[in-house]
């Protein structure tokens, strides 16, 4: 909720207020980009080895204060403190694998085409990033994008999410008791679209990464298109998950809860449509609903809780909706479709659901859920399943279950989408390159790619020899 000069932060399972944040005042975002531009002057001259060993200081201070880190994302964000912990974790492997890379940022040197002339390519800092992270994820977003821009000598400044700024705002404090500069990275917090047109139009900032939904991203890419900055975006996603006849469903059924029930559904590379087999749809439904009546959900603090709430009422009432509709259009609820919510102290619990017989048109399969709803659906045939995957402008994430590898060779080759999942319902890591095709983004996050958007390649030709 924002006011005059602040902003809440209220715990989603409770509703009740964690803290008051400050929000920045136009004039004070803009000081700090400017000194975010004036910094990297320095920041960028730095040797490899010095940002390596900075990046692993802030790495170890990460880790000696993972479980407080845990606690404030879990009060803020709602997930069980067990997949925060995790999710410093995940954050963790990103700062430890790019202040690796901070060394390995090579050029080469081309052989040239006369005796007289040597011809070197080199790579260099952009400048100052500016970056936007969401709520889902405030630590790892962050990781992600702060780690490979300070590794390649940018200095970095983050507006995160104002439904959980404190896990991001503690990441970058750490930072700072590590040694980093202070203007090196930076956070400032206000609402999204004034800040969002802050760093666009500024001719301090030289690339935008951005982590949202489609809309913004396509706002901000345009916006960034006066001033030529650089831009990175993972986009929303509509991820299919394919079970095929051959595959073992005892494993599908679990790895298909971990996948769609992480964080309560609210991921951009969950499941949001579960396309299976004909000929097994009835077995597996029954193997993954017995996995979903075992999930416990409440407050994420309380022992063995499983899923949290919803992060705020807008996303509580789309989801709904899109229950709503799908019962509507014909759609079997085998388990689920209750609700703990208390719209007037704050706090939306949705258990987690899933939906059987859905078809084409209901909206659930056209638009991204972010939430703990499992619509089933069948396929006759794979091919059919490509074309029923493949049917949305979205392409970040997709799985599929076989034991076959004809199937899997070919469900790799046809499915349009940036990370698959073969047999494995969490394919994320720090050293793989993470980014969807179509609508769902542009470039990547993670692994050797990782660090690429935040060089400029310069090209020397020497004469004289």
């Amino acid at each position: 909720m924002y006011m005059t000069n602040y902003f809440n932060v209220n715990n989603p399972a409770t509703g009740e207020l964690i803290q008051k944040v400050k929000i920045n005042t136009e004039d004070e975002i803009n000081l700090s980009l400017k000194n975010g531009h004036e910094s990297f002057k320095e920041w960028s001259k730095i040797n490899a080895h010095e940002r390596s060993r900075l990046i692993q200081k802030w790495s170890k201070k990460v880790n000696e204060n993972k479980e407080e880190l845990a606690e404030i994302m879990t009060k803020e964000n709602g997930k069980p403190l067990s997949e925060s912990l995790g999710e410093i974790d995940y954050s963790l492997a990103y700062l430890d694998w790019y202040a690796e890379e901070a060394k390995r940022i090579y050029g080469r040197t081309i052989p040239a085409n006369t005796e007289s002339k040597r011809i070197v390519v080199t790579k260099e800092p952009i400048g100052l990033v500016a970056a936007i992270t969401p709520w889902n994820f405030p630590a790892a977003m962050m990781a992600r994008k702060a780690a490979p821009a300070l590794a390649a000598g940018c200095t970095f400044i983050v507006k995160p999410a104002s439904e959980t700024p404190l896990t991001g705002m503690k990441f970058i404090d750490l930072a700072h008791e590590a040694g980093i500069p202070k203007d090196a990275i930076q956070y400032v917090n206000g609402r999204g679209s004034v800040v969002g047109d802050l760093f666009t139009d500024s001719d301090y900032v030289r690339k935008i990464t951005f982590t949202g939904s489609t809309p913004v991203g396509k706002n901000l890419i345009k916006n960034s298109a006066d001033t030529i900055k650089h831009v990175t975006m993972e986009l929303g996603g509509h991820a299919p998950l394919i079970i095929a006849e051959d595959a073992d469903l005892d494993y599908a059924a679990k790895q298909t809860v971990g996948t769609k029930f992480r964080n309560a559904g609210q991921t951009c590379v969950c499941a949001n449509r579960i396309l299976v087999h004909e000929n097994i749809i009835d077995e597996f439904t029954d193997k993954f609903v017995a996995e979903v009546k075992k999930l416990k959900i409440g407050n994420g603090l309380e022992d063995g809780i499983d899923v949290g709430p919803i992060i705020n009422k807008k996303g509580y009432d789309k989801i709904v909706d899109q229950i709503n509709n799908a019962k509507k259009n014909g759609a079997e609820v085998m388990v689920g479709d209750k609700y703990d919510a208390d719209k007037e102290n704050g706090y939306f619990f949705i258990h987690p659901t899933v939906l059987k017989n859905v078809n084409t048109d209901m909206t659930i399969m056209h638009e991204e859920t972010f939430g703990p709803v499992a619509p089933i659906t069948s396929f006759k045939t794979i091919e059919k399943a490509v074309e029923l995957a493949n049917s949305t402008p979205y392409g970040l994430a997709a799985y599929f279950f076989t034991n076959d590898y004809r199937t899997g060779n070919y469900l790799h080759d046809h499915l349009q989408f940036g990370i698959v999942g073969w047999n494995d319902g969490g394919p994320s890591a720090a050293h793989a390159p993470f980014g969807g095709m179509k609508e769902s983004g542009l470039g990547r996050e993670g692994g050797i790619e990782g660090i690429e958007p935040y060089l400029e390649t310069k090209y020397m030709s020497i004469g004289g020899f």
